[in-house]
C-alpha cells in the first residue's frame, strides 16, 4: 500500500491533471520530496526558501491538521490520505465595493 495525496486544482498543471496520487509512507516533508521528484517545481508551490510550508498551504493527514501535530515532522502510514489546501484569501478593495454602496 501506499500513502493518497489528494492535489488540490490549483497544483494539478504540475500533476499532468492528476487529482491524486500515489507516494510511499513517510513525513510530510519526505512526502514533499517525493511529489518534486516527480512532479519538479511541485515543492516551491508548497513550501519556501526556508524550508518550511508556505503559510496559506494547509496540510492534513487523515482531515488533522499537521500544524498541531508534528508539522513537516508529521509521520504517514500505509492508508493514509493528505490533503494539500491553499487557503482563499480576500484580494485587495480598490474602492469599487465603496463606490457601489454610495450609489445605493
Amino acid at each position: 500500500m501506499s500513502v493518497a495525496v489528494r492535489i488540490p486544482t490549483v497544483f494539478r498543471k504540475l500533476t499532468s491533471g492528476e487529482a491524486r496520487v500515489q507516494v510511499a509512507p513517510g513525513t510530510i516533508g519526505d512526502l514533499i520530496g517525493q511529489l518534486e521528484s516527480r512532479y519538479p517545481g511541485f515543492k516551491q508551490q508548497v513550501m519556501g526558501d526556508d524550508g518550511s510550508l508556505h503559510r496559506f498551504i494547509n496540510v492534513y493527514v487523515n482531515d488533522e491538521d499537521i500544524r498541531y501535530i508534528g508539522k513537516l515532522e508529521t509521520e504517514t502510514a500505509e492508508g493514509d490520505t493528505v490533503s494539500l489546501l491553499p487557503s482563499v484569501a480576500g484580494g485587495a478593495n480598490d474602492g469599487a465595493i465603496a463606490e457601489q454602496g454610495d450609489a445605493l
